[in-house]
């Protein structure tokens, strides 16, 4: 290569024509080839656009809610009908009714699953005097005064004559005079029929509608059949509801189907749980057991969901988790799930008539998913 007078090389002219028309052309190509293959996952693969984000999800919202509970009658041993007419737990039920005026929202329905009076007497004139008593200490609870609706069913203790003794027909109509304002149904079978009734249940055991939903109160003590309910009638009530779209089926009794461990229930509980079942309806609500508990029977979709902690002497097999009074909240969203929570506050330190303090707060104890699937 040439030097200049300086003694530095020189380029020349072919060089420089080298460089420009061949090594820069060729370091181009080589950095395009290195970028496409960037962007390539394959010698056949195209530019992919990118992924719009994911839509946000929905956010499931609370179509209505009720509330249940029952058994809040006080034992026959504290008896005092000049003190307290209603023979209620008075101190458990006005609390339970606090409590429900206090949610946010408040419940569209409070179902009260019986045994709500001592009863148990031959003398309809009596138990119709503790009903009237009873729906006084309601009305004057300011839990009536919400958006709420009351629906009371009768329990063993309001129909029967006595313990372990039959139903009569005086001791339904005394229910139906008194409870009148908290009966919403008329639809239910009558006497005869194919359940062979002794008498006119039509508004002791009825169904209504209610958001897209369809609910059935049962009278679990009718006159000549008691512990029992009348299938035939439930099971067309049920099918006709599910042929107009109903999305939810929820059953209402005293007595269980599914009684709790060492509880009694329904004689013909395990044919009542097959017309559930072949319904989908979602669970029954009862109480009678006095205690909560929640049962799923294996290869079987419903629930029984006991809430008979409302304020009656708990039973001796409730297990110490369960030594607690209150009620149980369930749940409709708009997705369809469906959950229940039992809410509870422990006994009180001087005995189940005691004053409920600040020491005993009420919590979630429990909840499930009672979503037929």
């Amino acid at each position: 290569m040439a030097r200049d007078g300086f003694g530095r090389r020189r380029t020349t002219f072919f060089s420089w024509a080298f460089f420009m028309k061949i090594l820069i052309p060729l370091a181009v190509g080589l950095l395009a080839a290195l970028g496409l293959a960037s962007c390539h996952t394959g010698p056949d693969a195209m530019p992919q656009p990118t992924p719009s984000p994911a839509p946000a999800a929905v956010r499931d919202t609370l179509a209505y809610s009720f509330a249940v509970l029952g058994c809040n009658r006080v034992d026959n041993s504290d008896l005092n009908l000049a003190a307290n007419p209603s023979t209620a737990n008075v101190p458990q039920l006005n609390q339970t009714y606090t409590e429900l005026a206090a949610l946010k929202p408040v419940p569209d329905y409070l179902f009260f699953m019986g045994d709500m009076v001592l009863g148990y007497s031959p003398d309809s004139a009596v138990i119709g005097h503790e009903l009237r008593a009873w729906v006084r200490l309601y009305q004057a609870a300011p839990l009536s005064r919400t958006s709420i609706r009351l629906v009371a069913m009768p329990g063993n203790h309001e129909v029967m004559s006595g313990k372990n003794q039959p139903s009569f027909a005086g001791a339904e109509l005394a229910w139906r005079n008194a409870m009148r304002p908290y009966i919403v149904g008329s639809n239910g079978p009558g006497a005869g029929g194919p359940d062979q009734l002794a008498t006119d249940q039509s508004r002791l055991t009825y169904s209504f509608d209610y958001k897209k939903s369809h609910f059935v109160v049962l009278n679990t003590d009718p006159v000549g059949a008691e512990a029992t309910v009348p299938l035939a009638w439930l099971q067309t009530d049920l099918a006709a509801a599910r042929a107009k779209g109903s999305k939810h089926l929820f059953a209402f009794g005293h007595k269980p189907a599914l009684p709790a461990p060492g509880g009694d229930g329904l004689r013909n509980g395990g044919s009542m749980w097959d017309v559930l079942e072949a319904n989908h309806a979602e669970a029954m609500l009862a109480a009678h057991n006095h205690l909560y508990f929640r049962s799923q029977q294996p290869n079987y979709h419903p629930w029984q969901v006991i809430a008979g902690n409302g304020g009656s002497v708990l039973d001796a097999s409730a297990s110490p988790n369960k030594l607690f009074y209150g009620y149980t909240l369930v749940k409709v969203f708009t997705s369809g799930k469906v959950k229940a929570y039992s809410y509870g506050r422990d006994l009180p330190a001087n005995g189940y008539l005691g004053a409920v303090t600040t020491a005993t707060p009420t919590t979630v104890r429990d909840s499930v998913d009672l979503t037929w699937k």
